[in-house]
């Protein structure tokens, strides 16, 4: 079993980028202590020991010369004001000390050249790594924005539904992948997608931003669950031939998904079109059970059947919550190379209490499990979704 302090630690990492304004958009801020910054301090207390060594040994064993690490360490943690003046105090400090021993014991002219070279050339490392960071800032400002244009954030209750939704990049500075989601209200009642586009990299997410931009409008106009697919299906295709216009070699990309709607006039039960992808599981407080899969080949593969996937009406009693997942979580493995097992987990939860059906509970009991089943250690982007109509009387938790 994973420690537990790392999987906790992983656990930040990656669910970082996704509550509010991540931190990871912000430069890396100095030591602090109490609220002020005590950057300076580990120069300057390596500045005094170096000092107080040179003092208390004899004149044959002379270190003043290791005053060219002080504005080293200032370099990496100081800003550049910081680490020219501690490169100053570092060559004032020479010169004095220097002088106060005899002329056959001062290290003279040579080690003075190395401090002061030694300075300039921290203060010149310290000012390109402020431009990295600057430019790493910018990239992240980049990958957060993409982020949040193809994830885009759903208020509590969008749709007139109770969701809750967790997303985890394996690569935790990627930020985005190849996992999608939404939820998109209708005349026609809410409808919502989950999915997953093979491959990793940024030709993932441009298909997945496609899929996305196509679920918005036909979820909204579109009065048939069944037209909505379709019109999945040939964005898809389109933005294939795209890709291979522009000289692409993923032409034949495809994505697993979930297609789901909610109807108005039929408040018990809900539509379902499955794209290859795990079926949902619904769970009741009484117990855990999967939808039919309904056969259907992944989106963008529509040309090797003849007919399109088979739209499903399955019952949904009110308190009961569909979970919707990516391979992420079931294929993550142990040390033994076990896979997650979702529906039992889920199944010994809801045992101890009832209350786990809840989609912010159920959220996290399935993120934690997942977390901790691998070590932190996610192999694919993972996204865990639930969402259930709300339930009259119950308050979220």
């Amino acid at each position: 079993m994973a420690d537990p302090r790392s999987v906790r630690d992983r656990l930040e990492r990656l669910i970082r980028p996704h509550a509010g304004l991540p931190e990871a958009l912000q430069r890396s801020k100095p030591l602090k202590l109490r609220g002020h910054s005590v950057a300076w301090l580990p120069p300057l207390l390596l500045l005094v020991g170096i000092v107080l060594l040179d003092a208390s040994t004899s004149g044959r064993f002379r270190i003043m010369s290791w005053l060219v690490l002080v504005p080293v360490i200032a370099a990496a943690i100081c800003g550049v004001r910081g680490t020219v003046s501690f490169g100053v105090l570092a060559l004032i400090t020479y010169v004095v000390v220097d002088t106060q021993w005899p002329h056959k014991y001062r290290n003279g002219l040579s080690d003075l050249l190395l401090v002061v070279v030694g300075g300039t050339l921290a203060a010149l490392a310290c000012s390109v790594r402020l431009r990295a960071e600057r430019r790493m800032l910018h990239m992240r400002d980049i990958a957060e924005t993409t982020r949040r244009t193809v994830l885009r954030p759903m208020p509590p209750g969008w749709g007139g539904l109770d969701h809750a939704a967790v997303y985890l990049a394996a690569d935790s500075e990627a930020r985005v992948g190849g996992d999608f989601y939404d939820i998109q209200p209708s005349r026609h009642g809410t409808r919502l997608l989950l999915g997953d586009v093979q491959g990793k990299g940024l030709a993932a997410v441009e298909a997945a931003a496609a899929l996305l931009g196509t679920f918005r409008e036909a979820g909204y106009h579109e009065p048939e669950l069944g037209t909505v697919a379709a019109r999945l299906e040939v964005r898809l295709l389109r933005h294939n031939r795209y890709r291979v216009a522009l000289g692409g070699d993923d032409g034949d990309r495809f994505a697993t998904g979930v297609l789901v709607a909610f109807p108005e006039d039929t408040p018990t039960t809900v539509e379902v079109v499955n794209f290859g992808h795990e079926p949902p599981l619904v769970i009741a407080p009484d117990g855990v059970r999967s939808l039919d899969p309904g056969h259907g080949l992944p989106l963008g593969m529509a040309e090797l059947v003849s007919a399109p996937p088979p739209v499903l009406r399955v019952a949904l009693a009110p308190g009961e919550t569909l979970l919707l997942v990516t391979d992420g979580v079931t294929e993550a493995r142990d040390a033994s190379g076990a896979f997650y097992p979702l529906r039992d987990a889920v199944t010994r939860a809801l045992a101890r209490d009832p209350r786990a059906a809840d989609p912010h509970r159920l959220v996290r009991l399935v993120r934690d499990g997942t977390l901790d089943h691998c070590g932190g250690k996610l192999a694919d982007d993972t996204t865990i979704f639930a969402v259930r109509r709300p339930v009259a009387g119950v308050r979220r938790t």
